[in-house]
């Protein structure tokens, strides 16, 4: 059992910023600075940091979730389960909890990081089908590329008994017990879940791979609404939702791989708005500031800002790059990571760029991986093979992953940038 620490009750350190995941952190900076330190894991970080206390808390597809010293960029301790981590923890009091590939997550002791509990789910994996997008060839199954995360757990605080909430692969949305790890309920769904829940007046967001947003109870983990997306037949694959959902205002937003993004009224479910991404998918979680409600896109590169109650477009930025990490939010600036290996900072008053971070993957290797106008093209990866092979997107990945593609969202904690990077990097940024 976890024994919690007495004391007031602090904030939850949880993926994107909140429990409702707004994005938001309190910094009055506008730009990069200069690199304070970089900690160095040997393999791919996909999940997202939680700074808390003196400590930065991620997960790396190593096996292992590390707990690094905030200040001097050291080794704690690091905790080593059976699969990759690519969720991102999620830190309350004494305890930081995150899921692994190997089925189970996990509830460690933030200082020692010696295990609280583990709970096992039906299982971990990536999609995937035969013949995936109808490559070739057609009796072989492929793993999507582009399904880099698990669920990213949230804590519930409300109660004298705070829950930990998280979805799986198996297709459930589970209710644990923070201190013991024990069921309180689960609820299941259709679909693969990677994405993150969120927490947001009474009820708790996700959405499915069976293409639902769903809302249910936070206590009782009873249904009380869901929300179909895009329903294309032969397209179960392709247009689950990747997106977590951000909650504010009486509204929940979210991305799809439809090419839309949704804002629903977060008491009955119904459309309030929906905007057209050119068949782009949308698979980072929303950031919303001062009205306006901000997202990625990939295919099309772009950093969309929304009049968060109509869905009017303010601001377009084009990047170079798939857009996977989810933006934060400080008074004047948003920040992001690439699949180009860049972090951006953007000024949210012009949609302008403010500042830039390239990842040393990015700075030897984009004048062979990237085109002449230093954008992503497959076909240029691919380097002229046949793109409906799957070895040819398993090539054209492994050339895009030597640029350190920055798919893990950003956090801010005493005005310092915290993002990993796939070239296996925990970067700590000063801010300016």
């Amino acid at each position: 059992m976890l024994l919690w620490v007495v004391g007031a009750r602090p904030q939850a350190a949880v993926f994107h910023g909140s429990p409702a995941h707004t994005g938001i952190y309190s910094s009055t900076h506008s730009s990069i600075g200069n690199l304070k330190w970089k900690f160095y894991t040997g393999n791919k970080i996909v999940s997202s940091p939680a700074a808390s206390g003196d400590m930065v808390y991620f997960g790396c597809e190593d096996h292992s979730l590390y707990a690094v010293n905030k200040h001097s960029g050291k080794l704690v301790w690091k905790f080593v389960t059976g699969g990759a981590v690519s969720s991102s923890p999620a830190v309350y009091k004494n305890a930081v909890y995150f899921g692994s590939y190997d089925g189970y997550y996990y509830a460690v002791n933030t200082t020692t990081g010696k295990l609280a509990w583990k709970f096992k789910t039906g299982g971990e994996k990536r999609v995937g089908s035969k013949s995936l997008w109808t490559m070739k060839p057609k009796d072989i199954y492929m793993e999507d590329p582009f399904d880099f995360f698990l669920s990213s757990p949230v804590i519930g605080t409300e109660s004298k008994n705070p829950i930990v909430y998280f979805s799986s692969s198996d297709g459930n949305l589970y209710a644990v017990d923070a201190g013991t790890g024990e069921k309180k309920w689960s609820y299941q769904t259709d679909g693969l879940i990677h994405s993150s829940p969120a927490l947001y007046d009474g009820k708790v967001y996700f959405g499915s791979w069976d293409r639902y947003l769903y809302a249910l109870d936070a206590t009782t983990g009873k249904l009380a609404w869901k929300f179909q997306t895009r329903d294309q037949p032969g397209y179960h694959l392709l247009e689950g939702i990747q997106s977590s959902p951000a909650c504010t205002g009486g509204v929940v937003y979210f991305g799809c791989r439809d090419g839309f993004f949704y804002a629903l009224n977060a008491k009955t479910g119904k459309l309030a708005w929906k905007y057209d991404a050119k068949g782009s998918w949308v698979l980072t979680t929303p950031a919303i500031k001062d009205g306006t409600v901000y997202f990625g896109t990939s295919d099309t590169f772009l950093f969309v800002a929304l009049d968060a109650k109509t869905g009017k477009e303010k601001f377009a930025y084009k990047t170079h790059g798939y857009i996977y990490s989810s933006a934060v939010l400080t008074n004047t600036t948003a920040y992001f990571g690439d699949f180009t290996g860049s972090l951006l900072a953007i000024d949210t008053r012009s949609g302008n760029l403010s500042g830039t971070f390239f990842t040393p993957g990015h700075i030897a290797n984009s004048g062979n991986v990237l085109n002449k106008l230093q954008d992503i093209d497959f076909s240029y990866l691919a380097g002229g093979r046949d793109l409906s092979l799957y070895s040819s997107t398993v090539y054209g990945m492994a050339r895009l992953y030597t640029l350190g593609p920055i798919v893990s969202s950003p956090v801010i904690s005493d005005d310092i940038l915290y993002f990993g990077s796939t070239e296996g990097y925990l970067y700590a940024l000063k801010l300016q």
